[in-house]
């Protein structure tokens, strides 16, 4: 299982992602909070929206 997960991360994808200042600064702001790069806060919130989508919650 450890091998799978390991090459689902070697796998991920990028992209350019443009943010407006206004939004950058909360992201920016809010990955701070949670001790996170900019980069994780956005992974995080992308996983729990899909999460969430997953479950029916809106």
């Amino acid at each position: 299982m450890a091998e799978k997960n390991s090459d689902k991360e070697a796998a991920r994808k990028q992209l350019v992602l443009r943010l407006s200042p206004s939004l950058w600064a909360e992201v920016t702001s809010w990955a701070e909070e949670d001790f996170r790069s900019v980069n994780g806060q956005i992974e995080y919130i992308l996983t729990e929206a899909v999460r969430r989508r997953k479950k029916g919650e809106r």
